[in-house]
Formats: structure tokens, sequence, C-alpha cells
């Protein structure tokens, strides 16, 4: 029955479609959910820090009641945002009930789309990797899989990486560094990718170049399906997922820098380069992703098995919670900055 818990990461879109059965003022719903009584609730939970014995996590390995639990995500996040397109062509929205519902749909998108994709995109099997691009689809974030298992991996927490934030960076310019960097760097992937089995640019192998195909016919049919309307809020939203994803980049590193070795190498990442928080209602509502030193520790483990490392920099407070300090320069800094050792700042 513990396992259930993670039937919480659905909250989001279901408090998202309440907002878009409501309306009125109740458009608001959603962020006010996510980043108002999640974070109040964060603070008055308890911290859970233990792990999984060997025998557990050996059963919750091969169990496939938590992978169902991603797939679910694939009919959700594009029923509820078919339904809101839909619902532009049918409701006459004031404008105000249009903002509160894009955010609401791009949080949804940002938490159970884009955030499972990421898990979906470690995965070994070929279509768990491909459920998880056609998450990313709509958040027009294709780019993302490339750059996070190919870049973001092999150089997070170096001046290298465009999703490591720096030292005393505010997240209002990482967003903007992260954004352009990772796309351009994605590209500078995927050409390698390209130069190691002797492939031309022009190449089906060119998965850079199938994205922006997919993404460009995405945003095509929701103009000819919903209209200027449908197609201007699957702009915002897609937007709003992505600055979503851009500000747990920015709390998942911020300020953690891996130390160079003698020979000029970085260091290989450890359990201390990413920061860990073990607040339960941040955990279970994001597939354990705010447990991210393991991740990136491991990289292979599915998200039920994440472990919580004493070593690693842990957050004051829940990913949601953090989310919002960032917002706020001054007060994000002066509770993170004295937590990084001097020689890990970047």
């Amino acid at each position: 029955m513990k396992d259930l818990k993670y039937l919480a990461s659905y909250t989001i879109p279901i408090v998202a479609m309440l907002g878009l059965v409501l309306k009125n003022y109740w458009a608001f719903l959603t962020p006010v959910y996510a980043f108002v009584l999640v974070p109040i609730l964060e603070i008055a939970l308890p911290i859970e820090t233990s792990n999984l014995s060997e025998e557990k996590a050996q059963n919750k390995a091969s169990n496939r009641f938590f992978d169902f639990l991603l797939y679910l995500n694939l009919p959700i996040v594009y029923g509820l945002l078919g339904y809101f397109l839909w619902s532009t062509t049918v409701v006459n929205y004031e404008a105000y009930e249009l903002v509160g519902l894009i955010f609401s749909v791009g949080i949804a998108l940002g938490s159970n789309g884009i955030n499972v994709a990421h898990e979906l995109g470690h995965r070994k099997t070929q279509w768990e990797k491909t459920l998880g691009k056609m998450l990313l689809l709509p958040a027009l974030y294709m780019h993302f899989y490339i750059e996070h298992n190919f870049g973001h991996h092999q150089n997070a927490a170096t001046k290298e990486d465009p999703a490591s934030a720096r030292y005393n960076q505010s997240v209002y310019s990482f967003w903007v560094t992260s954004m352009v960097r990772q796309y351009i760097s994605a590209w500078k992937l995927q050409k390698q990718l390209l130069q190691r089995g002797s492939q031309p640019f022009l190449s089906i192998k060119n998965d850079m170049l199938w994205y922006s195909v997919f993404q460009v016919a995405y945003l095509l049919i929701v103009l000819f399906v919903f209209g200027l309307t449908g197609f201007i809020a699957a702009l915002y939203i897609a937007l709003s997922a992505a600055i979503l994803l851009e500000t747990i980049n920015y709390i998942e590193h911020y300020g953690l820098s891996r130390l160079k070795t003698k020979s000029g190498r970085y260091e290989r990442v450890k359990e201390i380069h990413s920061w860990n928080s073990n607040h339960v209602l941040g955990r279970v509502m994001l597939y354990e992703l705010t447990r991210h030193s393991d991740h990136h520790y491991r990289a292979h483990k599915k998200y039920q098995l994440l472990d919580c490392h004493e070593t690693s920099p842990q957050m004051p407070y829940g990913y949601p919670t953090s989310m919002v300090l960032s917002l706020v320069p001054p007060l994000w800094f002066a509770i993170m900055n004295k937590r990084i050792p001097i020689e890990m700042r970047v």
C-alpha cells in the first residue's frame, strides 16, 4: 500500500482539470496548489531519509507497477492538453482565465510530462525512450533527450554544462543561458553522434532534424485544428513547462562544482555534486527526482530505488518550496550560498 504514495503525482493534472471545469478564478488553482499549498505541506510533513533494504530494492526493481505509473502520464498529459486546446474553440475565456489555465496546463506538462520523460529517457528499452520523447513533444523540448543523456550527465557541475547554475547566478539569468546553450549543445552532440556513425547531416539518423519536423508538425496541427488562440496557447504552455524544468535544473546543481584532477580533467560525478531533498511530498509528486544526487551517481537506477546519501548536500526545503525561493534571488542566495563549500563554488 505504501507504493500507492506515487499516485500523488497525478494530483497536479487533476487540479488542473478542476480549474478547467470550474473556470473563473479557479483557473489559477494549479499554481496555488503547486507553489503555495504543497510548500506549506512540505514544511509541515516529516523528512524521510531511510533507504530500501537490498531485498526490497530487488522486489521493487522488478515490479511493473512503478513503470505503469509512468506510462499512464502519456494519456493524462495529452488528454489534459487536448481538452484545454479544444475548449479554446468553444469557450469564450476571459484573458485572466486563459493566463491561469495556460500556467496550469504548463505546470502539469512540466511535472507529468518533461519530468516523466526524463525518467523514461534513461531506460534501456527503445519504446520507453520513445514514450519519453512523446512527452517532450508538446513542450517543444525534444532536444532535451540528447543534451541531457549525452551532455548533462557527462558535464554536470562544470562550467561546460548549460544546465548547472553558477554560484550567485539568478534563476532569471539561468532560464536564458540554459535554454539557449542546451539547444546549441544538443545540435553539437548530434553532429558528434553522426560523425561517430559516419553519417551525413542529412541522414535518417539525425534525430535533431526529426525533432524539428515533429515539433513544427505538432504546432501546425494545433493551428489547423484549434485555430490561432489554441496555437498561441500551445506556445505559452510549452514555454511554461520549459521554465518549470529550467527552474528545477537551477536548484538541482546550483553553485556546486566538480574539481579538476592533476591531469586537468574533472573528477568523476559523485553524490556530492547535486542537491538532495528528502521532503516526502516533493519526492513522491516528482517520482523521486529530489533524490537527484543518487540519480547522477548511478543514472541507471529507476526512480523507486534511489537512495539518500548522507554525504550529499542537503536542501533545507523540498523542491517545490526551493523553486519558489529561487524566484527571490537575494533570499535564495542568503539561504543557499552558506551551504556550499568554498572550493566547490562555481
